[in-house]
């Protein structure tokens, strides 16, 4: 079920951080992202029946067209568009702001870290360049990985067929593996990765195993019996799978002659992790990073990192309450991945927010801020150059991230669309 948007939990706020969440949070349509307005009529804030708020033209855009109805794309509860009112307390609340500060003097909660490469700004901001999805072309996303030259998004979901393939403007291009447990089907779909020749490795949880496709989605390879759960997939520099295991608390090297469809050697090249998730390798040094979420009797579940060298020796360990003590925020790590200049990315699902580590030196981590703004559940984790894409599992969407202060915002697709190109 997608997170509700709301005010997130934080420590003490100042005055500008309070307006700041307001006005992330609250007077934004998080269906489209366009902020409320009553000058505009689609844009005026929608109470639905089950507490929730869009904007009226989502309303109308998601209100199927016989039944006057529409699923809530936050709680799933079904909707009467006939039930719905104006929001009138946002409007009131929009209009005194409006009249207190102009909109554009609220800080971002996204800065730069290490993200950008040295030839960038010393520490320009990132903005929400596009966002795409929505409930419906994405069902409870958990995947996201980038497909070589062409720079096109796959990500894995709960959809009838497991992998959908967009490019970079949010169109989706195809999408393959249904939904069942026969061969070339995907029964419950965890993570992707996308091999330096093009191929797609996914991680099936349902049939506990690893299974490779080519990026059409022809089924290629499945790799099973030795994994318990697989989990976290990536590749390495020298093009072997990377897989983690959250029963066995492994993480394993499997060398595969794609041509062939063969596996040429599946190896253990890490036997005492604790409950292993989410793996990244840095294809500039390679070294491995892994999230471990051990299972604890504490209230506090902590959550612990470790950075590796290419031959698996470990350079460097964090947990979250090392993190705290770095910081006055509790940062509850979830995913990680790598910047192209080698920094360690990590992501709070909590908070919905993105940090930099930095490289993780004697010295130990520099925390810092990278995104935040739009954000409510991200589940993963692409960079590229100047760009950092975020896959939100809160609202069922892609999002990007980079330098360009314009913002292209596309409005999320839904099923009924027919703008699906299959190249397959």
């Amino acid at each position: 079920m997608a997170k509700s948007p709301g005010l997130p939990r934080r420590g003490c706020l100042s005055p500008d951080g309070i307006l700041r969440e307001i006005q992330i949070n609250l007077l934004e349509c998080k269906v489209c992202f366009e902020t409320f307005g009553c000058q505009q009529r689609e844009r005026r804030p929608q109470n639905l029946s089950c507490g929730h708020v869009l904007c009226l033209e989502c309303v109308a855009a998601l209100t199927h067209p016989l039944l006057r109805k529409l699923e809530c794309p936050f709680c799933r509860q079904l909707c009467s568009v006939d039930g719905t009112s104006h929001c009138q307390v946002l409007s009131d609340l929009q209009e005194l702001l409006l009249s207190q500060s102009p909109p554009s003097s609220a800080p971002s909660r996204g800065t730069r870290g290490s993200l950008l490469s040295s030839t960038g700004p010393a520490r320009a901001a990132l903005h929400l360049h596009a966002a795409f999805g929505g409930w419906g072309t994405l069902v409870n996303p958990t995947g996201i990985a980038v497909l070589g030259s062409k720079r096109t998004i796959v990500v894995v979901h709960d959809g009838e067929k497991r992998v959908v393939v967009f490019n970079l403007q949010g169109r989706r291009l195809h999408s393959f593996g249904r939904k069942g447990t026969d061969t070339g089907d995907v029964c419950y779909p965890v993570d992707v990765a996308v091999t330096t020749s093009g191929y797609v490795v996914v991680t099936d949880a349902g049939d506990k195993a690893v299974k490779v496709f080519t990026s059409r989605g022809t089924h290629l390879l499945t790799v099973g019996k030795s994994f318990k759960l697989p989990w976290g997939v990536d590749t390495d520099t020298c093009g072997h799978i990377l897989v983690s295991d959250v029963q066995a608390g492994t993480l394993s090297q499997v060398k595969v002659d794609f041509r062939r469809g063969a596996v040429l050697e599946h190896q253990t090249v890490i036997s005492d992790l604790q409950c292993p998730k989410s793996v990244a390798c840095c294809h500039g040094n390679g070294n491995v990073a892994v999230m471990e979420h051990p299972t604890t009797t504490e209230k506090y579940q902590y959550r612990q990192l470790r950075v590796y060298t290419q031959d698996f020796r470990l350079l460097h360990r964090i947990d979250s309450f090392g993190l705290t003590l770095l910081s006055a925020a509790r940062l509850n790590m979830s995913g990680v991945a790598f910047d192209d200049d080698g920094d360690v990315v990590v992501t709070d699902s909590d908070q919905g927010m993105i940090f930099s580590l930095g490289k993780l030196k004697n010295e130990g981590p520099v925390l810092a801020p990278l995104v935040g703004h739009h954000l409510i559940r991200p589940v993963g984790l692409v960079l590229r150059s100047n760009t950092l894409i975020a896959l939100d599992g809160g609202d069922h969407t892609v999002k990007i991230y980079s330098t360009d202060s314009i913002s292209h915002v596309n409005k999320p697709q839904t099923e009924r669309g027919g703008d699906e190109q299959n190249v397959n």
